[in-house]
């Protein structure tokens, strides 16, 4: 009876102590938080529940989410996208550069018809009309060599060939093809082409010999401009110079012959 008592109270001891080791976990657990709440079916039953150490840190820190390695496609669709923005800006960048006026350009392209000179002469004259796909006795050259101030035709020179056409904004045959219609066009306002009538009559003298001076030159345009066709208006006692009378004077009787 004695050793059956003893083990007993040996049995209920240890029962009792690793009760006490658990209460004493518990509530060190309890003041970290770590412990899950206990239910009322557990406090009317009296029994403890405790948690897992890698339940317990589950609770104060949630699993964090790994981040998913890109796959060949997200990389390749991001690397299309950066090259397809990349593209856009070089080419953006690319087209300003080529639309931005160059000296450099406009020197270069000079030199294509001056040759080793500084004026670009006959022949090279002939090359540039052709360049530009425009006869040299076209109207529109007369308005180019006015916008390049160019004091002898058939004939322009460095300075008048960089300043016109900087004014103009062309330094290639493509830019300057494109400003021919602009240039015609300058001819439709009166004021630009009285300008470019009176350049003209330096211009187009080739002889130090005056068969006509500048005076009678622009009273040709004034009379065109206000005197009838069949000259029906002409006022033979006006301010006209004499060689617009005589001119006439020679309509007239040619009319009647």
């Amino acid at each position: 009876m004695h050793s059956d008592a003893a083990a007993v109270n040996f049995q209920l001891n240890s029962h009792l102590s690793t009760l006490a080791n658990i209460h004493k976990i518990y509530h060190t657990l309890n003041k970290l938080n770590l412990t899950e709440d206990v239910g009322q079916d557990d406090h009317q039953t009296g029994s403890l529940r405790s948690c897992s150490s890698s339940d317990c840190f589950s609770k104060v820190m949630p699993p964090r989410k790994k981040r998913r390695p890109a796959s060949g496609d997200d990389l390749s669709a991001k690397k299309s996208r950066h090259d397809s923005m990349y593209r856009k800006y070089d080419s953006t960048r690319i087209k300003t550069e080529e639309e931005a006026f160059s000296n450099k350009r406009c020197l270069e392209w000079f030199y294509e018809y001056a040759g080793t000179d500084d004026v670009v002469g006959p022949e090279g004259m002939e090359k540039f009309c052709e360049d530009i796909g425009v006869e040299p006795e076209n109207v529109v050259m007369l308005v180019l060599a006015w916008k390049l101030d160019a004091q002898n035709m058939g004939y322009f020179t460095l300075q008048e060939w960089l300043k016109g056409m900087t004014s103009l904004q062309c330094d290639t045959t493509e830019k300057l093809r494109n400003t021919l219609d602009y240039l015609r066009s300058l001819l439709n306002d009166s004021t630009n082409f009285k300008l470019i009538y009176r350049y003209a009559f330096d211009f187009a003298r080739q002889s130090k010999y005056k068969v006509i001076n500048k005076d009678q030159w622009c009273n040709v345009l004034e009379f065109s401009r206000t005197i009838n066709l069949d000259l029906s208006n002409y006022d033979e006692d006006g301010a006209w110079p004499v060689l617009l009378d005589e001119f006439v004077e020679w309509y007239k009787d040619k009319q009647m012959s």
